[in-house]
C-alpha cells in the first residue's frame, strides 16, 4: 500500500505539472495559422471584403523622422506610417539591434494608416500624393512637426501633420481641412492599425503572449480578437466576431508581448474624438491578408471656406505601466496576464511599487518573492506539516508492509489505523498546493509579461527578461530542486526513486529557456520553500515516534 501511496503522490504531482502546462497553453493560446483554403478564397473576394479605396498598399517614398526615443518612416505619397524603431529598446533576436514595431517588409507587415471619408463612403486623396518639405527630420527641441501637404481635389485643401515629442511614445496626427466649396463638407475620419498574423520576433513555445487585435470600451470593457475568428468570418463573409461595435471612447488596435500600437478615442484627462457621434470600430481580416483593427471617426461639418483641425493620438510603444497609464485609461490591460489578471494585476502593483522604493527590478523580485511566501505561510505551512509527518512515519510504513506481506486489506486498514493514530490526513498535502497555484500562476505572468524587466540588469544579468547569460539560475535551479526531493518522503519503489532524481533535471532544463527574472524567483521561492520543509521535517521527527 506504501508503493500505492508513492504512486499517487508521484501521479499528484505529474497532473501538477500537466496542469500547469495546459493552463499555459488555454491561457495563452498559439496564434492560429492562415488557413489554406481561406488564403485561397482571397483572390475571390469582392472589393466589399475589404476597404474599396485608400486601402491598398503602394511603393512607399520614405520620410524618416528620428526622436530620443524613436525612429519613423513615413510614407511620402500616402502619409501612411509604416516604420517604427523604437531606440531604446533592443531587438529581441540581437541586442546590437533596435527593436522594430512597425514594418512595410515582405516579411512582415505591421503599419498604421489615417485616411478621410466622405459621406458616402469613398475616400479622399486616393489619386492624390502628399508632399513634404524634406525627406529627414530630427527632433532638436521638445517638439516636431511634420507636415504633409496634399494638392487641393475638389475644392478640398488637406494636410496630415505628425507630431511627435520629446521623451514620448505618443505620436500626434492631425488633418487641417480647408473646404474651399461653396457648401458644407461633412467627413469622417478613418484611423487603422494593420497588421499580418506573424507571431512576434523571438516567440517559441514556454516564451509567448496574445498577439493580435485589441479593444477597450466603458461599453465592452477589454476584448481579444482573435485572427482565427477574423479567420473564419473572412471565409463566411460573416461580420461575427465578437467585440463591441461602436464607442463613446476607448482605444484600438494590437498588442503582442511587450509592446502595443493603438488609437486613443480619448486620452487621459482629455477630450473624446466621439463627441460628434458615435465612433464606429471595426476589426477584421481583408483581401490582401492583413488584419485591420480600426474606427471612424463623425467629423464636425465644415462650412464654405471654413478649416477644421482634427487631432488624433497614436500610441506605439512599449507596455510600460508608468507611461501607459498616463496615455489614455484602462491602457494598462494591455499588459497580457490572460486569465489570471485577477491576481496577477495587483501582484505586478506591489512589484512596481517595490521598485519604486528599491529602484532595482532584481531585487524587487526577490522582495516580492519574500512578501508572497509569507503570506502564503499557513497554506504551505500544512502541506510541509503533512509530507514531513509521511516522512517521519515512512519506516513504520515499510514495517507494515514487510508484517502483513501480500495481504493488501490487512495493509490497507493497519496504515488506516496509523493515520489516525499519528494524526496525518495522506492527503494533506496537496489541497493547499492547489490554492497556491493561482498565485503562482499569476506571478509567473507578471514577470514573463513585464517590459519593465527588458533590459533591466541585476549582478551578472545584463537583461532580467532574457535567459541567464552564465546559466547560473538554472544550474542554482536544478540544485534546489534535487536537494528538495531529499526532504521529500522517500518512494519505496526503486523505479519512482530513479525518476524523483531524474525529474529535477527535466524540469529545470525548461528554465534555461526562461527569463533570467523568472527563474529568479523560482529560486528564492525554492529556497525559501526548501528551508521551511527543512525546519517542518526537523520539527515533526522530534514529535513523531515510531512504535
Amino acid at each position: 500500500m506504501e508503493s500505492n501511496n508513492d504512486l499517487k503522490r508521484m501521479m499528484a504531482f505529474a497532473v501538477v505539472a500537466v496542469i500547469i502546462l495546459l493552463a499555459w497553453e488555454f491561457i495563452s493560446p498559439r496564434p492560429p495559422q492562415q488557413p489554406e483554403q481561406a488564403a485561397q478564397e482571397t483572390a475571390q473576394q469582392t472589393a466589399a471584403a475589404a476597404p474599396s479605396a485608400g486601402a491598398e498598399l503602394t511603393p512607399t517614398k520614405p520620410i524618416t523622422v528620428t526622436t530620443d526615443t524613436l525612429k519613423a518612416v513615413i510614407d511620402e505619397n500616402s502619409g501612411d506610417l509604416r516604420g517604427l524603431d523604437l531606440l531604446k529598446h533592443n531587438a529581441t533576436s540581437d541586442a546590437s539591434k533596435t527593436f522594430t514595431l512597425l514594418s512595410d517588409s515582405r516579411e512582415h507587415k505591421y503599419l498604421v494608416q489615417s485616411l478621410l471619408m466622405d459621406a458616402k463612403g469613398n475616400y479622399l486623396l486616393q489619386d492624390s500624393q502628399f508632399k513634404a518639405a524634406q525627406n529627414s527630420y530630427t527632433l532638436t527641441g521638445d517638439k516636431l512637426e511634420v507636415r504633409l501637404s496634399a494638392p487641393e481635389a475638389n475644392g478640398i485643401q488637406v494636410d496630415k501633420v505628425y507630431t511627435f515629442s520629446k521623451g514620448s511614445y505618443v505620436i500626434d496626427v492631425r488633418f487641417d481641412i480647408t473646404n474651399n466649396t461653396a457648401e458644407p463638407l461633412k467627413l469622417d475620419g478613418v484611423y487603422r492599425v494593420l497588421r499580418d498574423n506573424s507571431k512576434p520576433e523571438g516567440s517559441g513555445y514556454f516564451n509567448q503572449t496574445y498577439a493580435g487585435p485589441v479593444v477597450y470600451t466603458p461599453e465592452g470593457k477589454f476584448q481579444k480578437v482573435q485572427f482565427g475568428d477574423l479567420d473564419d468570418d473572412f471565409a463566411s463573409r460573416r461580420d461575427t466576431a465578437d467585440y463591441q461595435r461602436t464607442a463613446q471612447s476607448g482605444w484600438i488596435g494590437f498588442t503582442q508581448h511587450y509592446f502595443t500600437t493603438v488609437w486613443i478615442l480619448q486620452p487621459k484627462d482629455g477630450n473624446s474624438i466621439c463627441q460628434n457621434g458615435a465612433c464606429l470600430l471595426d476589426i477584421k481580416r481583408r483581401s490582401d491578408n492583413l488584419y485591420s483593427a480600426g474606427v471612424r471617426v463623425p467629423l464636425p461639418a465644415i462650412a464654405a471656406g471654413q478649416k477644421l483641425s482634427v487631432p488624433v493620438e497614436l500610441y506605439a510603444g512599449p507596455q510600460e505601466y508608468s507611461v501607459i497609464s498616463k496615455v489614455a485609461d484602462r491602457l494598462d490591460l494591455v499588459k497580457d496576464y490572460g486569465r489570471t489578471h485577477i491576481v496577477a494585476a495587483p501582484l505586478f502593483q506591489l512589484l512596481n511599487w517595490l521598485h519604486g522604493m528599491i529602484g532595482n527590478w532584481g531585487w524587487s523580485i526577490v522582495l516580492l518573492t519574500i512578501i508572497v511566501k509569507t503570506l502564503l505561510l499557513p497554506l504551505t505551512n500544512a502541506s510541509y506539516r503533512s509530507m514531513a509527518k509521511m516522512r517521519a512515519v515512512a519506516p513504520k510504513l515499510e514495517m507494515l508492509k514487510k508484517q502483513h506481506g501480500d495481504d493488501r486489506m490487512a495493509l490497507q486498514q493497519a496504515m488506516m489505523k496509523m493515520y489516525k493514530e499519528e494524526k496525518i490526513n495522506p492527503l494533506g498535502g496537496c489541497l493547499p498546493m492547489l490554492l497556491q497555484f493561482p498565485v503562482f500562476i499569476g506571478l509567473y505572468w507578471v514577470l514573463f509579461a513585464s517590459v519593465e524587466l527588458r533590459q533591466a540588469s541585476w549582478g551578472w544579468v545584463a537583461d532580467l527578461a532574457r535567459p541567464d547569460p552564465l546559466y547560473v539560475l538554472p544550474i542554482l535551479m536544478a540544485v534546489i530542486m534535487f536537494l528538495q526531493t531529499r526532504l521529500s518522503p522517500p518512494p519505496s519503489d526503486p523505479m519512482q526513486a530513479k525518476m524523483m532524481k531524474i525529474m529535477p533535471l527535466v524540469f529545470s532544463a525548461m528554465f534555461f529557456f526562461f527569463p533570467a527574472g523568472l527563474v529568479l524567483y523560482y529560486v528564492v521561492n525554492n529556497l525559501l520553500s526548501m528551508a521551511q520543509q527543512w525546519l517542518i521535517n526537523r520539527k515533526i521527527a522530534a514529535t513523531t515516534h515510531v512504535h
